[in-house]
C-alpha cells in the first residue's frame, strides 16, 4: 500500500509543479511591457510544455485508478516556489521577470530531482520524469541565457 501511495504522491507533486509553472508563466506574460513582447512567445512555449507534461503525468496516475491532484498548492513533500515567484512580478522590468522565471525553473528542477529519489516509480514513470526534467533544464538554461544577456 505504501508503495503505491508514495508513487502517486510523487507523480501528483509533479502534476502540481507543472500547474504552478503554467500559472507562473501566465502571470509573467501579464506583467510584460510592450517592448518585452518577444518574451510572450518564450513564456507561452513553457506553458504549452507544462500542459503537455501534466497530461503525461495524469495518464500515469490514471493507470493506477488513484485521485489526481488539481490546482496549485504548496502542500506536499516537494517544495514548489512558483507561487511565491508569482508574487514578485508586479511592476518588474525584463531582467526581474527573467530572474523570477529562472527561480521558478530552479524550483521545478528541484521537484524533479526529488521525484527521482522515489524508489517506487515504475521504469516507464522514471523515463517520463527524466525526459521531462531534461526539457525543463533546457528551458531553465534558455531563460538564464536571456537574463544573462541583459
Amino acid at each position: 500500500m505504501d508503495y503505491l501511495k508514495n508513487q502517486i504522491e510523487t507523480l501528483n507533486d509533479l502534476v502540481l509543479i507543472n500547474n504552478d509553472r503554467v500559472e507562473g508563466y501566465q502571470k509573467a506574460i501579464e506583467e510584460l511591457k510592450p517592448e518585452d513582447a518577444d518574451l510572450k512567445f518564450v513564456f507561452q512555449e513553457r506553458i504549452d510544455q507544462s500542459r503537455s507534461f501534466h497530461t503525461e503525468l495524469v495518464a500515469e496516475i490514471a493507470k493506477t485508478g488513484r485521485e489526481i491532484e488539481q490546482g496549485t498548492k504548496l502542500s506536499g513533500k516537494i517544495y514548489r516556489a512558483w507561487m511565491d515567484v508569482k508574487a514578485f512580478f508586479s511592476g518588474a522590468d525584463r531582467k526581474a521577470i527573467l530572474d523570477n522565471c529562472e527561480d521558478g525553473e530552479d524550483a521545478a528542477l528541484r521537484a524533479y530531482n526529488e521525484a527521482l529519489e522515489c524508489e517506487e516509480l515504475t521504469p516507464e514513470q522514471r523515463t517520463i520524469i527524466i525526459r521531462q526534467q531534461a526539457s525543463i533544464k533546457i528551458s531553465h538554461d534558455k531563460i538564464k541565457a536571456m537574463r544573462d544577456s541583459l
